[in-house]
């Protein structure tokens, strides 16, 4: 089990797999006036940044699920660096229909609504672990403006316009599918930039010490068009948030 190997090279250098920046995550932290010893279960967990350092930060006590074995291990290793692998927990497996043996005051999936086939499916799947008052974390994408074309929804790597929503529409909508918006910490620029842009020196470094390996050609086409790609499309049209949700 693991996701896809193009995945575990761009971004291995990475340790927010998402477009925020270490200061917006510990932002959110805050934001959610965490409490020592409250447990957070987080899906699609990647390298471990969210829960480690919130447990370094708040106390908190956490388990990480993601199906990237590297990311895993990655998590594990940041847990040990930070003093906190007695607080959190990283399993290498999938999130699919995963239920936490015991409630949880934050249930987040921050980035990888695909789990459950969307957000809505994800929120459903999430509160079934929830404690009665605590709250859901949705990491997910709208856009900052409307594509035009259909073509500039495809640049910004979305499969059509209707993908995604405006941020009212977003916020909106989980309001339809029973839930309070009670905080959100949004992306900006910058946080693209250390997303995506990390990704390009990734791969050059990895062409360099892996020139026979069967995706070099892969990772040459990324290398060559994504920084024009991304500067064109995903910069200026997709915007990402995180979103604190309570069921009411």
């Amino acid at each position: 089990m693991d996701i896809p190997r193009i995945f575990n090279i761009t971004e291995s250098a990475h340790r927010i797999h998402n477009p925020i920046t270490p200061e917006k995550l510990a932002t959110l932290g805050a934001a959610l006036r965490l409490e020592s010893g409250a447990r957070v279960l987080d899906f699609g967990s990647g390298s471990g940044e969210m829960l480690c350092t919130w447990a370094r930060d708040h106390g908190v006590i956490g388990t990480g699920i993601d199906m990237s074995q590297l990311f895993t291990e990655q998590a594990k290793l940041r847990a040990k660096e930070l003093g906190v692998a007695d607080q959190v927990k990283f399993i290498h497996g999938d999130a699919t229909g995963y239920v936490f043996d015991e409630k949880v005051s934050v249930a987040a999936c921050v980035g990888a609504t695909w789990i459950a086939g969307g957000v809505a499916g994800t929120i459903e799947l999430l509160a079934r672990s929830l404690r009665s008052g605590g709250i859901i974390l949705i990491g997910e994408p709208y856009w900052r403006q409307v594509p035009p074309t259909e073509e500039v929804a495809k640049g910004c790597l979305a499969n059509s316009v209707s993908d995604f929503l405006m941020l009212p529409e977003l916020l909106a909508s989980f309001g339809r599918l029973g839930c309070d918006v009670v905080e959100m910490v949004l992306a900006d620029q910058d946080g693209w930039d250390r997303y995506e842009a990390a990704k390009w020196l990734t791969m050059r470094r990895w062409l360099e010490a892996n020139p026979d390996d069967e995706l070099v050609d892969e990772v040459r086409a990324q290398l060559t068009s994504e920084p024009e790609r991304y500067a064109a499309y995903t910069r200026e049209y997709l915007g990402w948030g995180v979103f604190a949700l309570m069921p009411r």
